[in-house]
């Protein structure tokens, strides 16, 4: 599955699905009121799930996006490095950050006819707001780029340590199947040393992992309900629960008579984990002794690094009569980064409407600023 960006973006939400693996901890499915219960097979194979209709879903209280702080994302170092991991997650990233540099790229072409229109029509107000989103765009583009190049640089230096970690296994086994070892001292202290070098190595491959790992940004993933046609009915209680290495999100929902759920919370901020799969586990909640669980399963993570937001459909059951569909958008920097990018994103249509305005009446008086802005030299201008 290839989240990337292809071609010219839409802001339009792009819709996908998540590969799911089921956990066989998970019980069989009962009966709701007017659907007949199954029982699901234990051993299924990783499939795609579907992609189906967004419910309506309403919160219980206005909340605010809660947020796995650092404490969850600074974990130690793992004991044994995951190379092959860590190249399927760097190869999504870079089509991530490639996507996100193209669609701030396709904004900022967008611009520049608008600019020069402007210019020739002497608007200044508006080519005062042009100019400032103009510049803010790309200095958000440089910001990707320097990132990118953070990213090469850590994954090239973890390249090296693999080398040197491979070698030096390589030399403690030829130790090890020689004749007549371990042999002399000489080839002992050759042998502890080629020891001591692989467990630096690998030492140093998992701090890598690490620093890689705290530059993957925020998942921003956003509660859109569940979908399972006959399979809810009104005052049916679930709770969903997910885990990812040690972040957590509980909410509860109920199913209303006009077909609405209602859910205690509705966002929640992950940070992206190397080594980790999203676990989701969802439970029908009867009565205080009688929790029936309807599904539980690991979800793929890497997919989910992509330019624009996307709706995910994740099968929670083997029949995929219960689905959960979450709107999941990715932020390339951590919550220590200013929001430029959303705050570029979201001005664009407005200048529009602005610039469509400003052709039929004449341009507003520009204030003190702008005049001292535009008292400076421009050689377009100038023309």
């Amino acid at each position: 599955m290839n989240c990337g960006l292809k071609g010219r973006p839409s802001r339009a939400i792009s819709t996908m699905s998540l590969s799911t693996r089921v956990s066989h901890g998970a019980t069989g499915i009962s009966r709701s009121h007017s659907f007949a219960g199954v029982n699901s097979p234990q051993d299924r194979s990783v499939r795609n799930a579907s992609v189906f209709s967004t419910p309506s879903v309403s919160r219980k209280s206005a909340t605010k996006v809660r947020r796995m702080f650092s404490v969850a994302h600074k974990t130690p170092p793992p004991k044994v490095p995951q190379p092959e991991r860590l190249d399927e997650v760097y190869e999504a990233l870079k089509r991530g950050l490639s996507a996100y540099i193209e669609f701030h790229q396709l904004e900022l072409n967008k611009l520049t006819p608008q600019v020069r229109e402007s210019k020739r029509n002497s608007r200044l107000g508006f080519l005062y707001d042009l100019d400032k989103q103009t510049k803010s765009i790309e200095r958000f583009i440089r910001r990707l780029e320097f990132h990118v190049s953070k990213i090469d640089e850590l994954y090239d230096a973890y390249c090296i340590q693999r080398r040197l970690r491979d070698g030096a296994h390589n030399m403690v086994k030829a130790y090890n199947a020689s004749p007549g070892s371990p042999g002399s001292r000489e080839a002992r202290e050759s042998l502890a040393e080629a020891m001591r070098g692989y467990k630096e190595y690998n030492e140093n491959m998992c701090v890598l992992e690490t620093e890689l790992e705290n530059r993957l940004g925020e998942f921003h993933v956003k509660m859109k309900g569940l979908a399972g046609f006959a399979r809810l009915c009104a005052g049916d209680q679930y709770e969903i629960f997910m885990k990812y290495g040690r972040q957590r999100w509980k909410l509860r929902g109920r199913i209303e008579i006009n077909g609405k759920q209602v859910w205690d919370s509705e966002e929640m901020i992950f940070l992206p984990l190397v080594t980790e799969f999203l676990s989701i586990k969802v439970t029908e909640l009867k009565s205080l002794a009688n929790h029936v669980i309807v599904g539980s399963v690991s979800c793929e993570t890497k997919d989910l690094f992509a330019a624009l937001p996307q709706m995910v459909a994740v099968d929670i059951n083997d029949l995929g009569t219960i689905k959960l569909n979450l709107e999941v958008t990715w932020n390339p920097f951590d919550k220590d980064e200013p929001p430029t990018s959303a705050a570029t994103i979201t001005k664009v249509p407005t200048v529009n409407k602005r610039f469509s305005t400003y052709n039929q009446s004449p341009p507003d008086t520009p204030s003190l600023r702008e005049q001292a802005f535009y008292k400076l030299p421009h050689p377009a201008l100038e023309k």
